[in-house]
């Protein structure tokens, strides 16, 4: 003998007339959104163009940081040069130069370098924390950040934030 079905009841919406509605309300948002970003006028840079010259500016200010603490710390130069360089590679990718001067490329500092390095702890492992704390720091500026802005550049800013963290670790491998 066949189990008859179980009696229903249940009221209100069924599971797929939910997920239908939320699904309709997820399209009605993206509608709206994309409708926004058109209504820019040529003048005013988009969300994402904003974002990627912040991304730019904040990559070219933490090279600052590595040249004041490569130029008050010489000693450090083998171990911050390949973080630093990536450092470089992250302004460029997001649309900035890249091109602040390097410790080595001229026999004086520059202004902003000697600075900054005025501020710069006395001690090795200072200095470190310090540019540990600053890559931290941008890291998750970053990360937060990519929840705002489309596709690529999230993708973009989701490898930096993840190298930064990296160089965090690595900046403080040895406190530890």
């Amino acid at each position: 003998m066949p189990f008859p079905p179980p009696p229903r009841t249940l009221t209100g919406p069924r599971r797929r007339s939910l997920l239908a509605s939320a699904a309709g309300a997820a399209l009605l948002v993206g509608c709206s959104t994309d409708g926004d970003d058109t209504e820019n006028t040529a003048d005013s840079p988009s969300a994402a163009e904003r974002a990627r010259a912040r991304a730019a500016t904040d990559s070219e200010a933490l090279l600052q940081h590595y040249d004041a603490v490569l130029a008050a710390h010489p000693t450090l130069a083998e171990r911050l040069e390949p973080l630093r360089a990536e450092v470089v590679r992250h302004a460029t990718a997001f649309g900035g130069s890249g091109s602040t001067p390097s410790r080595t490329a001229t026999a004086a500092p520059s202004a902003s370098a000697s600075a900054s390095a005025s501020a710069v702890p006395a001690t090795a492992s200072d200095a470190l924390a310090g540019l540990a704390a600053a890559e931290r720091s941008l890291a998750d500026k970053r990360a937060k950040a990519l929840l705002d802005v489309p596709g690529e550049l999230a993708r973009l800013l989701a490898s930096v934030a993840a190298a930064g963290a990296g160089h965090a670790y690595l900046l403080t491998e040895d406190a530890k």
